[in-house]
């Protein structure tokens, strides 16, 4: 791959620029990045890194940069540019270090022609460290406007798509999925422009660009990647109905730290992990973490806050004082009720004004003097759903205003203009109570600016702050606004109630209310948020430069294999050079993952590994033994064309040298009574979960849950270990939890112990093994590869002896070598078979491993 450097004065050499690509930043205002030429293009290609001290850097992408823009015919581009005080991506700056250099990614506002782009490009990095993402317009429109915001957007709020709906609601379209890749893709091209991938920190934001993760991942497997969700994440029914479903999940984890408000949130997208991916997850000292091919990505829970320092500046102008005034006097007499929301389908502005029209109708009194002033704020797309929306609130905006209405009196005012900041200030100063009611929201800023408001208003000397705010229970910000009165928004009459609690409420109550709120409004501030998420991003990326990084899987499904430094790939020539040299030779296999699929409906061996496993066991020098779990009636039979095979059941318990050999038990004496305790505990929790069952070996017991309800099943087999735990703390038993089962097995039985009785057992018969090969792939082999270890240090194994303990997959693991799936395993062991057979011929042991691969 040409260097960055040398494509931009490629770019800049060109005649005529690309109308298609967005320009590149010319060479002076680019960092060196000469760690981007050794990033992987291809499939298991080993990343490798080295740290390079730089300025520390945050590199903030969006959708839109935080700048507004204005038309100016002074400039050469015709556009005006400035910082929005009001854009989260300003406002997080200032919870970040001090000395890092703070770069943001995003779209403009307002196009710019092809002409100006390279020129407005560097006004922005310049002036602002802001490089603007340039999609063509058709783009733009598919990926935001359609995919976004009428696709996405609604099912993430739980709106299916079920037919053409008079919502505006769309259909999953593949054209449409493929121009957000496209977007996402151009977004990933740009950033890599300036990234250098050993030293920033990357921040995402937003739906927008799940996709992106996977495009930088791709390019840069050690790139520090962080992302927020500012939208819900649905439940696991809902997310299971987007067709790319996996390939947004995917994207997801292959960010270092992902980031949701709240803990539903996050519970919903573990759930989808673990019912879609497979993937479980562990927390350990506070932090959710979820282990994906040997990267431990972090799931974050915290609610983003507000601008302390800017609200409160924007209350404190003259603008904002003088709309006060005014407000004061135009509502002297009456009761003034807030709503401030954007005009979409989900925030429940219809509801609210139906609730109004309760209030009214049930307490006479309040007309004349409760009005409720609805702020709708302009919508942020387009289509027949935002029109609908603004007509009903409308109609049902006039019919209020007719029947209770009078001259001098609306109950209800509603502003449908872009109301500026410092009069939305002014609202809230004045409003004496605030109604907060979507019926899905990913946070909702709304409650913490009124109760800032609230807080900062001029009042006179000595008189205590007071709100009162009407909350939707299905919104982000409704769990820290533990002083709120919640509702739910489709209860019309139970709106009504709590907004006539509101304003009728002792004025004590509202005080110690407006307390609580502003105490975690005040300390929870937008730099709260983002100097904890900056942290905790740093802490997930610590490790970045102790692992290999292997790329594999095609588009979407890329992902990131981070291994130890000593882990390799285990190769039939570097294996069958060590074994044409030896004479006394142990192979220890698993069985289920290893020989057979765990996913094969047939678990009976096929007849090509019944032929491998007799060629190696004819060679006088070998001694082969299956280690299994599974029973040895069921593995003596599968097993029986091979005579002079020996197998382990039951994790070692039974263990016999060939077919003719009696089957030798571990603990003859052994005393099982504890069945009778565990069994009737194993049936209780086998009738109450569907899909479960219990296996009955003569050593142990089982309860498989892999065919339950995920999360169910694992819950249950949570209260299985513990309840069992307690049931047999004073039997010589040991209680265990693997991947989609809970085992009972009698104490010191497990496949290390195997090991040991077979080395024990080949070194009094004076053979001591020059060569070891130990093949597993779940957490039961891992006891055989620490086995294995130890009787090396503890010269149960010679010195010189050849050892490859290997598992299956790429995954962390004691083995010291792996090898990619079954059919890799079948290969090797054929290998192996080949090289008895063929004559021998000298081989140079000094060739490098790596230069066997």
């Amino acid at each position: 791959m040409p260097s960055i450097s040398s494509s931009n004065l490629l770019d800049v050499a060109a005649d005529e620029p690309d109308p298609r690509r967005p320009p590149r930043l010319p060479p002076a205002l680019l960092m060196s990045d000469a760690d981007a030429d050794a990033a992987p293009g291809d499939d298991d290609q080993l990343s490798s890194f080295s740290p390079t001290p730089a300025r520390d850097r945050r590199i903030v992408v969006a959708h839109r940069l935080p700048l507004r823009v204005a038309a100016d015919p002074a400039e050469s581009s015709g556009l005006a540019f400035a910082w929005d005080p009001d854009a989260l991506g300003l406002q997080l700056r200032s919870g970040l270090p001090p000395d890092a250099e703070v770069l943001h990614v995003g779209t403009l506002p307002a196009a710019v022609g092809p002409a100006h782009r390279a020129a407005v490009s560097q006004l922005l990095y310049a002036r602002f460290r802001c490089l603007p993402v340039f999609l063509p317009a058709d783009l733009h429109h598919r990926f935001y406007h359609c995919f976004c915001k009428h696709y996405l957007w609604p099912l993430l709020h739980y709106l299916l798509p079920l037919s053409p709906s008079s919502t505006g609601g769309l259909a999953f379209d593949r054209t449409l999925w493929l121009s957000y890749l496209s977007a996402n893709k151009l977004f990933a091209e740009r950033l890599i422009e300036l990234l250098n991938p050993d030293d920033d920190f990357v921040w995402i934001h937003d739906y927008h660009l799940l996709a992106l993760p996977t495009f930088l991942r791709r390019r840069s497997p050690r790139v520090k990647l962080g992302f927020f969700l500012h939208s819900p994440f649905p439940s696991s029914e809902i997310f299971r109905t987007i067709p790319v479903r996996d390939e947004l999940l995917r994207a997801l984890l292959n960010s270092d730290l992902v980031g949701f408000h709240t803990f539903d949130y996050a519970r919903h997208f573990l759930s989808s992990c673990s019912r879609l991916l497979g993937l479980d997850y562990q927390s350990k000292r506070g932090y959710i973490g979820i282990e994906y091919y040997g990267r431990t990505v972090t799931v974050k829970i915290l609610p983003v806050g507000i601008d302390l320092g800017q609200l409160e500046s924007v209350i404190s102008s003259s603008e904002t004082t003088a709309k006060i005034q005014e407000l004061k006097e135009k509502y002297s007499d009456q009761i003034l009720i807030l709503g401030v929301d954007d005009v979409d389908l989900f925030k429940g502005i219809g509801l609210k004004f139906l609730a109004m029209e309760q209030l009214l109708e049930e307490h006479r009194e309040l007309r004349g003097r409760a009005v409720l002033v609805q702020i709708a704020n302009p919508p942020r797309s387009q289509g027949r759903d935002v029109q609908e929306v603004q007509e009903e609130a409308r109609s049902i905006t006039r019919r209020i205003n007719e029947r209770f209405g009078k001259p001098g009196y609306e109950p209800i005012v509603l502003i449908d203009r872009t109301v500026q900041t410092h009069e939305k200030a002014a609202f809230y100063a004045m409003a004496e109570c605030c109604v907060v009611n979507p019926v899905r929201d990913g946070m909702n800023l709304v409650p913490y600016k009124y109760t800032v408001c609230r807080q900062c208003s001029p009042a006179p000397g000595g008189v205590p702050k007071k709100s009162v705010i009407v909350v939707s229970e299905f919104i982000g910000c409704s769990p820290s606004l533990s002083g709120a009165i919640r509702v739910n928004p489709w209860n019309v009459d139970a709106v009504a109630d709590a907004m006539y609690l509101a304003i009728t409420m002792p004025e004590v109550e509202k005080q110690l209310r407006h307390e609580k709120h502003y105490k975690y409004v005040s300390s929870h501030d937008v730099s709260y948020w983002a100097r904890s998420f900056d942290q905790d991003l740093q802490r997930a990326c610590k490790d970045h430069f102790l692992r290999r990084c292997w790329g594999i899987g095609f588009g979407m499904s890329f992902r990131v294999v981070a291994l130890g430094p000593n882990f390799r790939k285990l190769s039939v020539e570097h294996i069958v050079s060590a074994y044409r040299n030896t004479n006394s030779r142990l192979i220890l296999l698993d069985y289920d993952g290893t020989m057979m699929p765990q996913t094969s409906v047939d678990k009976g061996p096929s007849d090509e590994v019944i032929s491998v496993l007799n060629e190696l066991c004819s060679d006088p020098k070998n001694i082969v033994f299956v280690v299994s779990g599974r029973g040895k009636d069921e593995l003596s039979k599968w097993f029986a064309p091979c005579e002079k095979l020996g197998i382990s059941a039951e994790h070692g318990y039974f263990t016999r040298w060939n077919r003719d050999s009696p089957w030798e038990s571990f603990m003859l004496a052994t005393d099982f009574n504890w069945k009778k305790i565990a069994e009737p505990v194993m049936r209780l929790y086998t009738e109450a979960t569907d899909g479960s069952s219990i296996e009955f070996k003569e050593s142990g017991l089982v309860w498989h849950h892999q065919d339950a309800d995920p999360d169910f099943g694992s819950c249950q087999a949570k209260e299985l270990l513990d309840h069992l735990e307690n049931v047999l703390a004073n039997e010589p038993v040991v209680v265990k939890r693997g991947q989609h089962i809970v085992e009972v097995n009698p104490q010191g039985i497990s496949k290390g112990v195997v090991v040991e009785n077979l080395l024990s057992t080949m070194l009094r018969t004076g053979k001591p093994p020059d060569f070891i090969l130990c093949i597993g792939d779940d957490q039961s082999d891992e006891d055989m590869f620490e086995s294995i270890i130890s009787s090396t240090n503890e010269a149960l194994v010679p010195a010189l002896a050849e050892v490859f303990a290997c598992t299956v997959g790429k995954k962390p693991s004691k083995a010291k070598y792996y090898l990619d799936d079954i059919v890799d395993v079948i290969k090797l062991l054929q290998g192996l078979v080949h090289a008895s057979a063929e004559p021998h011929k000298h081989t140079d042991l000094g060739v490098s491993f790596e230069g066997a691969l």
